[in-house]
């Protein structure tokens, strides 16, 4: 059976971004985004969150990258 992907909404990058900064790991972030932690660190560099620092992503910054 194929995989089912799963493109990441606003609200799930605003989710990301409040998650961040409350200083949530990769792991749990993920879980509770319900993607792959590969897909949230893609999605960290996408919105600007350099060399891992988490606190620096951006929700507008990603959406506007796709």
């Amino acid at each position: 059976m194929a995989r089912k992907y799963k493109r990441l909404s606003y609200e799930d990058r605003k989710r990301i971004e409040a998650m961040c900064k409350a200083g949530s790991n990769a792991e749990t972030i993920a879980d509770a985004v319900g993607v792959h932690r590969g897909t949230l660190y893609r999605e960290l560099q996408r919105g600007g969150a350099e060399n891992g620092k988490r606190q620096q992503y951006s929700a507008e910054l990603a959406q506007r990258a796709i």
